[in-house]
Order: C-alpha cells, then structure tokens, then sequence
C-alpha cells in the first residue's frame, strides 16, 4: 500500500526543478565560456583544426610532387651523362668536323 505524503512529494518537485535549473545554468555557462574562448582565439588570429588539416594536406602533396619532379630530373640527368658518354666513345670519322 502507498501512502501519499505531500512533504515528500513537494522536496521531489522541488529537486526535479533544481536539476532543469542547473542544467540550464551549466548550458548557458558553457556557451558563454566557448564565446570567450573563440573570440581570444579570433584576436589571436590562430587556425581552425580544419584549416590546419588543409594546408597540411596540400604541404604533402606537395612535398609528393617534389619528391617524384626530383626523380623525373634525376633520371633524365642520368641519360643526358650517358648519351654524353656515347658522344666522346664514338669514333672519329674521316671527313667529318672536328677530325
């Protein structure tokens, strides 16, 4: 069997709305908070997390490119020093300029 008891039933309400009242306080003192902390941030002129990621992201590819340009020119270096070798091998033709 249940009894009602209205003492308890108003220390029950009276709880309730003292939890909707502190969460409402911590919300609104959260948001103040992250106001402030983006504005020094702003003043600050410091990046986003996003903008970071995109300009590392472009450094990579870049530094990618660089690393197969350096490839490209380093094997095209390698046949020009071999065609040069060809040249001073070849033989000296009768007639021909420089003979």
């Amino acid at each position: 069997m249940q009894t009602k008891n209205k003492f308890l039933d108003d220390i029950s309400q009276l709880m309730t709305n003292a939890m909707g009242v502190a969460q409402g306080a911590k919300d609104e003192a959260q948001n103040a908070l992250k106001s402030v902390v983006d504005r020094i941030l702003a003043d600050r002129d410091l990046v986003t997390r996003e903008e970071f990621e995109a300009v590392r992201a472009m450094a990579q590819a870049a530094r990618e490119e660089n690393d197969a340009l350096s490839a490209r020119i380093a094997a095209l270096e390698a046949k020009l020093a071999g065609a040069d070798k060809e040249v001073e091998a070849r033989p000296e033709w009768p007639g021909s300029p420089g003979a």
